[in-house]
């Protein structure tokens, strides 16, 4: 899945020249807690936070003279000179699984879009890459459940699943084989699949006929 069908567009952004109250009351305003900063023809050039403006606002344990003195330098500062220059960007073009990566590397809550010439296109946030896995698995979808069975080591293990599962016309929306990090304590590999379906028992009694073996985690 791209991140072009769950990303905010077209984002709200601001310029170098922007003074900090006139960010600070659009991050307000409109509940955000980025803003990508632009030029005139709407190349990226930076980002500024929620973080990055509470930082440059007068601390309110400062006593009333130097407040006030501060709070006359705050309404004169532009973003240019407290924002990110350096930005981490996804491309119009990525995936979620791209996104999920970044966001993991770059420890920040949202990545600006951009098109080929570096143009913002929109802002894709944490919540909008999880509203998109939810949807993507199926997640929160009545009659929705995760289920998992050992691979048996056989060859066709997916297919023989797969076919168990549209021979009983159960719909499902994930089917995951894990790597060495998945096996049970028996040394097999699991197999994940979310299904749809309110039979489950059902469910499990066809697979164990297909000789797949159904997996409970051990009491703690």
């Amino acid at each position: 899945m791209f991140i072009s069908s769950f990303m905010s567009a077209p984002a709200k952004t601001v310029t170098p020249g922007t003074l900090l109250p006139e960010a600070r009351e659009i991050m307000v305003s409109g509940s955000f807690r980025h803003l990508p900063v632009v030029d005139g023809k709407d190349i990226l050039l930076g980002i500024i936070t929620d973080r990055d403006i509470r930082s440059a606002f007068p601390s309110e344990v400062m006593d009333e003279r130097e407040r006030g003195e501060y709070l006359q330098r705050f309404a004169t500062l532009t973003v240019g000179k407290i924002m990110t220059a350096i930005v981490t960007k996804l491309s119009s073009k990525a995936t979620l699984d791209d996104a999920l990566i970044l966001f993991e590397e770059s420890k920040i809550g949202a990545l600006p879009v951009v098109n080929e010439v570096n143009q913002i296109i929109g802002i894709l946030a944490i919540n909008d890459l999880l509203t998109a896995y939810k949807q993507l698995f199926g997640l929160g979808v009545r009659g929705s459940s995760l289920i998992v069975v050992e691979d048996d080591g056989k060859p066709r293990a997916l297919t023989r699943l797969t076919e168990v599962l549209e021979s009983k016309q159960v719909p499902f929306t994930r089917l995951i084989r894990t790597g060495g990090s998945g096996w049970n304590s028996n040394g097999n590999n699991l197999i994940y699949i979310r299904i749809h379906s309110y039979n489950l028992s059902g469910i499990n009694h066809a697979l164990a006929d297909a000789g797949f073996q159904p997996v409970v985690p051990a009491a703690q």
